[in-house]
């Protein structure tokens, strides 16, 4: 029986592989910082857990599986290779597991996890019974990966690291192509090259939606089907409404009119990606109204405007937002959910290079918020880069906009929420770090004060 041991085994993308394995029966084994419920998840279904990093981990033959994160200095990679044991990038495990299937493949910079998750929720509600790897937990399914029975095969084609080109997909989305990732890619050209050549490897366009409102996808001029709020796109979506926590849509495509399409998520940005997945849908020939119903099931996915709890009037909300396009979108979609309240984000930024790359454009994407609590940047496996900080990012802010914005220590910003936030407050902890364990601090904080 084949043994495989991951180096960072709580992460959301090597999780979900690490599921798949343990239903195919195979043993796993792996290693993380620190415990957490997708670890302690793992081993209820028979993984073997190690907290911590040591060469003491691995103590029989293994295939390895590692993510770009995970460095040559890691005392597990130093063992492996000493004893001459395989090893597996996460994305070449990905594509070995593929084998056999047809992968429904979502990428681009920002939607793929929400696109990814609804798409896999609706082949799981309707019966197809597809194996899936997204990144985050769909709350209707309880996991973030499954292996199943049928043809399809649904999954994230990573491109922040390159490796989406690894994949043979079936069909699938093209949410869009922003800039991001300049770390691996050093352009945005070179990025845009790595898009066009992922499109070139799609084996059936037919089942390739793309979205047609990306100027920079359009140019490209993809095979497949383009989708969006512009006439000329072959999906073409109107009427667009938000009520209160969801959309509400009509889309035209094939010459078939679809109205009042309702999906419980909100803003703009995620009516593309419904779309996306319901024009999918159809062309995988799905009846209409098996995808309302499964529209109408799905209950969103953690850390995507995932409600939190409540306390004292205060409503506690945490997104993984980190990129200004993303933040902008979200914090826009929230604000029209809550109305008259007030709006406080709390926002860490995420590794130096990306807060480098994108230094210029996060004043604007808090525009909607009514009061910014910045902290400070989640350095994940980066060094430090001079010059580049909260404390310069707020200062930036406060050159160009009159947002009510200020910087706390990340050790101590539940603590500040906690005794600065008001009755009928709405607090968004937004970013790709440890920001997401705020929410619940404050919580138990607000409900232990007397």
């Amino acid at each position: 029986m084949m043994h495989y041991h991951f180096i960072g085994i709580g992460g959301i993308g090597m999780s979900a592989l690490a599921q798949i394995l343990l239903e195919r029966g195979a043993k796993v084994s792996g290693s993380d910082i620190s415990s957490s419920q997708v670890t302690q998840k793992l081993e209820k279904q028979g993984a073997k857990i190690f907290i911590g990093h040591s060469s003491d981990n691995i103590s029989h033959p293994s295939t390895v599986v590692y993510s770009t994160a995970v460095t040559e200095e890691n005392p597990e990679v130093r063992k492996a290779k000493l004893q001459g044991f395989p090893f597996l990038h996460r994305s070449e495990l990905l594509r070995h597991l593929m084998e056999g299937y047809s992968p429904l493949l979502v990428t681009g910079t920002h939607g793929k996890t929400t696109t990814s998750s609804l798409l896999a929720h609706l082949l799981v509600d309707v019966g197809c019974d597809p194996t899936y790897a997204v990144g985050g937990i769909i709350s209707s399914l309880g996991t973030n990966g499954s292996h199943g029975k049928g043809t399809y095969f649904v999954a994230e084609a990573d491109e922040s690291d390159g490796s989406f080109l690894k994949y043979s997909p079936y069909g699938g989305i093209i949410t869009n192509i922003d800039n991001d990732h300049l770390d691996y890619w050093r352009t945005f050209q070179d990025m845009v090259e790595g898009f066009q050549k992922f499109i070139g490897f799609v084996r059936s366009p037919q089942h390739l939606l793309w979205c047609g409102d990306d100027e920079t996808l359009r140019s490209l001029k993809p095979k497949g089907c383009s989708y969006g709020f512009g006439e000329k796109n072959e999906l073409y979506i109107q009427n667009f409404r938000q009520e209160g926590w969801r959309n509400v849509f009509d889309m035209s495509l094939d010459g078939v009119n679809y109205l009042e399409i309702e999906i419980p998520l909100v803003g703009a940005h995620n009516v593309l990606n419904a779309a996306a997945v319901f024009g999918l849908g159809i062309r995988t020939k799905i009846a209409e109204e098996r995808i309302r119903k499964a529209f109408f099931n799905f209950k969103g996915i953690n850390r995507r405007a995932e409600f939190k709890g409540e306390s004292k009037g205060i409503a506690i909300f945490d997104d993984y937002g980190h990129h200004p396009t993303e933040i902008f979108a979200t914090l826009r979609a929230i604000k029209q959910a809550v109305g008259h309240r007030k709006m406080v984000v709390a926002f860490q930024p995420h590794r130096f290079t990306r807060t480098r790359d994108c230094f210029h454009e996060f004043g604007p994407a808090f525009d909607k918020a009514d009061e910014l609590i910045l902290t400070d940047v989640y350095a994940a496996d980066e060094n430090p880069i001079a010059g580049i900080t909260s404390q310069a990012i707020l200062a930036k802010i406060r050159e160009n906009s009159s947002l009510n914005a200020s910087y706390v220590p990340r050790e101590k910003i539940a603590q500040f929420l906690s005794g600065h936030l008001q009755s009928e407050d709405v607090l968004i902890t937004m970013g790709a770090g440890d920001i997401t364990k705020v929410g619940s601090e404050v919580l138990q904080l607000l409900t232990h004060e007397k």
